[in-house]
Order: structure tokens, then sequence, then C-alpha cells
């Protein structure tokens, strides 16, 4: 490596981490205004209906979206069902999977009538919104996003238009509902950045008097690191998530058929003993415990002991989240009809900024 090569790693690594110390910065003042006054807030999140919600999804996100709707913040989840295209070449499950999704958002604890639940293919204004946010971004912008290149690399797919354009599309998400706050997890930030650009170029070069768009600040997750119970990243993929839709004896199997290794003395180790160590997780996230506390208190009972006190907690913590879901499942008109409502309601937020967006750029006919 030369020493200029050297030079310009060394200047995107201090750019990146500076950016995260003011995302950083700017996360935890928005968190203080929101305590203070919530209504002020408007939030945008969302998930590709690629299959079933599991643990991760609801420690990592969907815990907070309540907490936040709870509080009094006007709360937005968009179910991105365009977005699954960007890597997979079918959509042959999409419709059971978003109906899945709408029944695990109620179940955990999503209000409908706090939050607006919508899906990306019913709400044809958003997505024009790309037309003119794609005019605000380079092609070296859309290639320089971390994310683009590790999730091309994972899916095997040659790069589609679709997924080099994706960021933006998220931008439409946020921007469209006028959204303020979106909570990410660090390696989101870049498209957080992007869509705060968009927002800025087009107030700039369309509406420096009435600025159409806020910059929304990223919310950043405070949520630890969950694995799935082999010790890799929990995924549907990987076959090592719990979803919120399996029954209690489904957990069981699934928990019970999970790699450990051969030692008898439960330790918390999450590098030398990645199985074990998901497992405490798991317990301790449920629990609410220290995993390397619970791991003292099992001891030596061994692998056996653990995972039936794995079964348990996650069984009994999951329990009213199935019971609330067995009840909507019960009913799947009235479900179709939040989704349609939300929809409803995306619509005319969309056609009204797409119109301020029209009027901003004098193409009001």
């Amino acid at each position: 490596m030369t020493e200029s090569q050297d030079r310009q790693i060394t200047a995107v690594g201090n750019e990146m981490s500076d950016s995260f110390l003011a995302a950083k910065q700017r996360s935890d003042n928005t968190l203080r205004k929101i305590e203070e006054d919530p209504s002020k807030f408007t939030m945008l999140t969302g998930d590709r209906p690629t299959g079933r919600l599991h643990l991760g999804h609801y420690f990592g996100t969907l815990k907070e979206r309540v907490a936040m709707q709870n509080k009094g913040v006007n709360t937005n989840i968009v179910i991105a069902d365009y977005q699954v295209i960007t890597d997979r070449d079918t959509t042959e499950h999409i419709r059971d999977n978003v109906m899945n999704m709408v029944l695990d958002y109620l179940a955990v604890g999503i209000d409908p009538t706090k939050t607006m639940i919508f899906t990306h293919s019913a709400v044809p204004a958003e997505n024009e919104l790309m037309l003119p946010f794609l005019s605000l971004v380079t092609e070296a912008e859309l290639h320089r996003n971390p994310t683009v290149k590790s999730e091309m690399e994972a899916s095997g797919h040659a790069l589609t238009g679709l997924l080099l354009t994706y960021p933006v599309h998220q931008a439409c998400d946020i921007l469209f509902c006028k959204a303020n706050i979106v909570p990410v997890g660090k390696d989101q930030l870049p498209h957080i950045e992007q869509t705060r650009n968009i927002a800025r170029k087009f107030n700039e070069r369309y509406a420096k008097k009435h600025h159409v768009f806020p910059e929304p600040s990223a919310i950043l997750s405070e949520a630890p690191e969950i694995p799935g119970l082999d010790g890799r990243k929990m995924s549907k993929s990987y076959g090592n998530a719990i979803s919120l839709s399996a029954t209690a004896k489904e957990t069981e199997k699934l928990i019970k058929k999970s790699q450990t290794d051969s030692e008898r003395l439960i330790t918390f180790d999450p590098v030398k003993r990645p199985g074990v160590s998901a497992l405490l997780t798991t317990a301790g996230l449920v629990t609410g415990r220290d995993p390397a506390e619970i791991a003292a208190e099992i001891g030596d009972g061994g692998a056996g002991m653990l995972k039936k006190y794995v079964i348990e907690s996650v069984n009994e913590y999951l329990a009213p989240i199935r019971a609330r879901r067995e009840e909507y499942a019960k009913d799947l008109d009235s479900v179709r009809d939040i989704l349609h409502d939300g929809n409803r309601k995306a619509n005319e937020i969309a056609n009204e900024t797409l119109d301020q967006v029209r009027e901003a750029m004098g193409m009001m006919y």
C-alpha cells in the first residue's frame, strides 16, 4: 500500500468517525426533546416482508416502536413490499408475509389508531417522489453507500437499478410523511445522511423560502446485537431465529436442537462458546437478567438444564404476544381493514406532499 493510499484510508476513517459522533450527538439531543414534547416528532420505520418477524426484530426495533407510539410520537410503519424485489426473483409468498407482518405488529402492541401501517405498492404518489429525488443524487453517491455494497455481495445477484437506488426509495418513505426521526443502527447511518442531503438539496434548489422537507435525525438504537440460537446473526435464512408467530411447541423444538458444546459447566463466553452464549443472551433478554448471572446459576447443570431454562423463559415471555396474535388471526377481515385504512391515510399524505413538490418545482398545470 502506498503512503497516499494509506492517507486516503485514514481520511475516510476519520470522516466516518466524525459523522458518527455528529449523528450520536444529534440523536441524544433529539431524544431529550422527544421526552419534552413527543407531539413535535414524526417517526418512520419499516420492514421488508421476506418472512416472519422474530425475537431479533422484537428486541431490535419493535419494542422501541411501541414505546415511541405510546409516548405520543406520530409513528408510521412501511411494509416495504417493493424492496423485496431489490435482491429476490419472486414475490410468491409476499401476500402471506404481509398479512403475517401486520398480525405481528398488532400482537406486540402496535396500535393502528396511533400508528399508520401501509405498503409501498399501495401508495403511488410516494413512489413518484423517486423521480425528482434521483435528480438530486449522483451516481458516485449511489455506489458509495456501504449498505448497497454489502447487500449486493450477500445476495449474490447482479446489481439491479432498484438495489442501487433503494436508499433513495427509503428517502421517499421518510420524507413523504415529513418524518423528522428515524430509529436506525449505526450501519444504517449512511441512508439517513443521504435522506438529509436529498431534503436539503430539494429545499435549496426548489423551495428556498418555504422548505418542503425536514432534515430527519437518526435515533441511534441502544438495542444489543441479538445472536441467533447458533451464535451467528439471527436470521430466518439460517434457521436460528425464534419467530413471534411460532407456537410454544415449535419454540421448544427449535431450542432443543440448537448446538452447544461438550463442556458441562455453563459459562458466558460469546467468542469461545457462541452456541451456549447465544442461549444465555436470549434468556437474558426475555428475563431482564445478566446472561453471566444465569450461567452461574445453572453452573454444572449442563446444556440440558440451560435449554430447559431458555425454553421456559422464552415461552413465558411470548405467551401474551401469542395470545393477542391468535385473537387477531380469528378475524383476518378486520386485519385487512387496518392495512387498507393505513394505505388510505398514506395516500392522502403522499398526494399532498407530491402536490407541494410539484408546486415548488413549478409543475402545477
